[in-house]
């Protein structure tokens, strides 16, 4: 019955979960790139953009150690999540929890305290690891028993993370160019938090997707 509730109400075919997808690994990615691309600008700009009012004065050797350490996470922990994500939490909890954490990282960024700065990024690397993995879970269980939809599917989902990834890109980066860089890494906060709202407003379009599944006694 379940199954047959998430694909009762369609849009363009598809059912709506699909888009309620689409729209929470956009505004994801929007986060993502939006804070990535500022990331060693902000760090470096002191030095290499004459700019005395932003950055830490980081030479580009600095910044780019800690952006290949910080890269290196994002692909680690995904793993872990994806693991916990099956065994204790489920997907759907999963994404929620790494979608709340990377919310409190782009406020830590925001603020521009060196010690939040690092509790920022050390909750992005957390949180992604909850989110990368189980996002794309959800989508592939809500196709499980329509395999002639699923590339279409796919297809819409990703058009989903190339859009929130130009957007971030360019939006962030001009929000920071034009009124500090707080306000570029704020405004990938405010697109997590979208992001996050709308997801938890879509359960009831869900079914039993990505809840975890008990064994029975």
């Amino acid at each position: 019955q379940q199954k047959k509730h998430y694909f009762d109400t369609k849009v363009l075919g598809q059912p709506s979960g699909l888009f309620f997808l689409f729209f929470t690994e956009m505004w994801e990615r929007f986060s993502f790139y939006g804070m990535r691309v500022l990331l060693v600008q902000f760090l470096t700009a002191e030095i290499l953009l004459g700019d005395p009012k932003g950055g830490w004065g980081w030479t580009a050797e600095q910044a780019a150690s800690l952006y290949g350490t910080y890269a290196m996470l994002l692909y680690l922990t995904p793993v872990l999540g994806g693991i916990i994500a099956d065994k204790y939490l489920g997907a759907r909890n999963a994404v929620i929890t790494g979608a709340v954490i990377m919310t409190i990282g782009q406020l830590c960024l925001f603020l521009s305290i060196p010690v939040m700065f690092y509790i920022g990024l050390t909750c992005l690397v957390i949180g992604v690891g909850f989110f990368k993995p189980n996002v794309p879970s959800i989508l592939s269980e809500m196709f499980k028993d329509h395999p002639d939809k699923k590339d279409s599917a796919y297809t819409i989902f990703y058009m989903g993370v190339n859009s929130g990834s130009f957007f971030g890109t360019m939006l962030c980066g001009y929000l920071a160019m034009t009124h500090g860089w707080s306000w570029g890494f704020g405004l990938a906060g405010i697109f997590m938090a979208l992001g996050t709202i709308q997801f938890i407003f879509a359960k009831n379009l869900m079914g039993d997707l990505g809840v975890l599944k008990k064994e029975l006694p």
